[in-house]
């Protein structure tokens, strides 16, 4: 019981992060990844948070993919590839894998997706837009999800 006009104590709730963190993950983080991470900080600036990581990380981002984000006006040639890590998963409100399969830690309270797109390695330009495309699409949605109501930028086509 609580004394006579005291409101019982109510548990905290955490709250719900001003900007959502979003980790976009593949084995390489070559292709895929980059695109959409690079895609998201373009379309959304500050107001999410962005990572991208690979299970494998390879040398240096693809040049096709490179190229193919030139296109829309979108400059990744300075990023590099990065290893994933157990505290950028769990420092993520989203998670969304691009064929990383059981190689992604799972944590709960963490939202995972997986979207199921062709991978660049080895493909030209030609190759490489339609996948470019479709992550611009899903990045498009993706915000809509999670920070709704955010003006999006228009990238250049």
């Amino acid at each position: 019981m609580t004394p006579a006009g005291q409101r019982p104590s109510v548990p905290s709730v955490p709250p719900v992060p001003s900007t959502p963190s979003v980790l976009f993950v593949c084995v390489h983080n070559a292709g895929r990844s980059q695109m959409a991470a690079a895609f998201l900080t373009h379309l959304a600036g500050e107001r999410v948070q962005v990572r991208s990581a690979g299970s494998a990380p390879a040398g240096a981002v693809n040049p096709a993919v490179v190229r193919a984000m030139a296109e829309t006006g979108i400059d990744i040639s300075a990023e590099v590839p990065k290893v994933l890590t157990v505290e950028s998963v769990q420092a993520s409100d989203v998670v969304i894998t691009m064929g990383c399969g059981d190689t992604c830690p799972v944590f709960p309270g963490t939202r995972y997706l997986d979207w199921e797109l062709p991978d660049p390695a080895g493909q030209g330009v030609e190759a490489v837009r339609p996948i470019r495309d479709e992550i611009e699409k899903r990045v498009r949605g993706l915000i809509d999800e999670i920070a709704p109501g955010i003006a999006v930028r228009r990238a250049a086509s």
